[in-house]
């Protein structure tokens, strides 16, 4: 729901510089975004250290993953309630707290609980970016390079993850990819309360509602419990039977139906069941899911790769990853507005999943023996390239395809899928790239053999995903398709992405 603060919510810029709110969004966003790929260059220390099993491994990520995209709906409403600057400073206080409790983890319980509590941080801070950048570049033109800046942020952040997690881990240890959350959450926490303009609260409808009566309680948990159980089914399928699993797969969907029921009959739904009304938003978002699904599989199976194929150390291995966010940093932030203004999303976005699905396919024959130069490098910089392309895209189709009163669900939906699309991703690739290599170890074939085998897989499955999300779009957000919709919302979105991104 958007708020009702009008005109007179935020201070004037020379009393707060709206640089330097850029800066300290950004700031918040990129430490939240860092952290959800930060560890996949520890896993096999974390793993050694903590004594996880390999299906459990996942997890350390995942439970950052399901909560974060589980509550960015209810954060968000909470945001419009309480106030977008209060959510974003409690988010980094929690979010900092919660990584101090990783660095001093001692067993895999606590990691996972206190993971999952960064997850509730992350979806605090998060949730409100986008509506607080919205009301400080009010201008379609300034709103649309703010975009490009905190999209490029966040893009270019989840690439640099990997190689600050690889330098850390092997200079000072695994906790310390944790720990170093501390100095620079109290900074950012501080720097938010001094440069952020303090924003009104939305009026309620009666005098007595409240912050309980304003936010769907009962709707979060059961969209979050779906998320959870869903990727849990998915993560344990190899170690249950067909029953058990479709069992589990089941209550995932009952959960699923009770929260679409609960939002038909809400009062103050925490999703406007007409948000999917649009074509081309929904369409947007399930291309973006599938997107997700494969690109994220790619970043942890891929340091998995270098370091137990390959051999690479944690630092090795995160270098070997730089060039992905220098590539997405410049190409973001030079040619993909500009692309885009030129040749339209619908185009750009084609283009750059035909890159995905090229650097994907490229890795589904990563040999045991394989270079870096020839196996590695030439497929991380398609995907940089297509990522670049591909993300601001599909993010200005589906922002196009919602009301102005509903940008905030809208962006609030967006940023969920994504979520989703990378937990759903993780768990699916992971769950058969495990599967593969145990059945040919059992076989009698040598670990290493067999683990480059199971990754192989993964990769190519990736990329069959990435071709389908290039399928979907190139058939579901078609102008022409959208344009016989009612209201031409594809050819008015179309033009409004064109507009802020001029």
């Amino acid at each position: 729901m958007p708020s009702r603060t009008g005109p007179t919510s935020h201070p004037t810029p020379r009393t707060y510089s709206r640089r330097a709110s850029l800066v300290v969004l950004c700031a918040g966003t990129l430490m939240t975004v860092l952290d959800g790929n930060i560890v996949t260059v520890a896993m096999p220390a974390i793993q050694e250290d903590l004594g996880f099993s390999a299906a459990g491994l996942a997890w350390v990520v995942n439970a950052y993953l399901i909560p974060f995209g589980g509550l960015l709906l209810l954060a968000g409403r909470l945001g419009d309630l309480v106030g977008r600057r209060r959510m974003f400073t409690a988010g980094l206080a929690v979010f900092t707290a919660a990584s101090v409790l990783c660095g001093v983890a001692t067993g895999p319980a606590l990691l996972i609980a206190a993971r999952a509590l960064q997850g509730v941080g992350g979806a605090m801070t998060s949730a409100v970016v986008l509506g607080m950048l919205v009301s400080l570049f009010p201008g379609a033109r300034e709103q649309g390079r703010a975009i490009a800046v905190f999209s490029a942020v966040g893009a270019a952040g989840g690439a640099l993850g990997t190689f600050l997690g690889g330098a850390l881990t092997q200079a000072l240890g695994w906790h310390s990819i944790f720990l170093i959350n501390l100095p620079i959450g109290v900074l950012a926490w501080v720097a938010a309360l001094r440069i952020l303009a303090p924003d009104r609260p939305e009026r309620q409808d009666r005098p007595g509602d409240g912050v309980g009566r304003g936010a769907d309680h009962p709707g979060a948990a059961l969209v979050t419990g779906a998320l959870m159980l869903t990727v849990y089914t998915i993560l344990g399928a190899g170690d249950r039977n067909l029953g058990g699993t479709l069992a589990l797969g089941a209550l995932a969907l009952a959960l699923f139906a009770g929260f679409t029921v609960r939002q038909a009959r809400a009062a103050r739904p925490l999703l406007r069941l007409r948000l999917f009304r649009s074509r081309i938003l929904t369409s947007a978002n399930g291309v973006q899911i599938l997107m997700i699904a494969g690109m994220y599989g790619f970043q942890y199976i891929g340091a998995l790769y270098l370091q137990r194929v390959l051999g690479y150390s944690e630092l090795l291995t995160g270098t070997a990853f730089l060039p992905a966010p220098v590539a997405i940093g410049v190409l973001m932030l030079s040619l993909s507005a500009r692309t885009v203004a030129r040749f339209g999303p619908y185009r750009v976005l084609l283009a750059g999943l035909t890159l995905i699905t090229a650097g994907l396919a490229l890795l589904g024959r990563a040999p045991v023996d394989g270079s870096y130069a020839v196996d590695v490098l030439p497929a991380l910089l398609l995907l940089s390239a297509g990522f670049a392309a591909a993300m601001p895209a599909v993010t200005g189709l589906a922002m196009s395809g919602a009301r102005p009163e509903d940008a905030g669900l809208a962006s609030g939906l967006f940023n969920t899928t994504q979520v989703v699309g990378g937990s759903l991703g993780l768990a699916v690739l992971t769950t058969l790239a495990a599967s593969r290599t145990e059945k040919l170890t059992g076989a009698g074939e040598q670990l290493v053999a067999a683990t480059a085998d199971g990754y192989r897989l993964a990769f190519t499955v990736a990329a069959v995903v990435a071709a389908t999300a290039l399928t979907s779009a190139a058939v579901l957000l078609c102008p022409g398709r959208n344009s016989s919709a009612p209201g031409a919302e594809a050819e008015s979105g179309t033009r409004e992405v064109h507009e802020a991104f001029n």
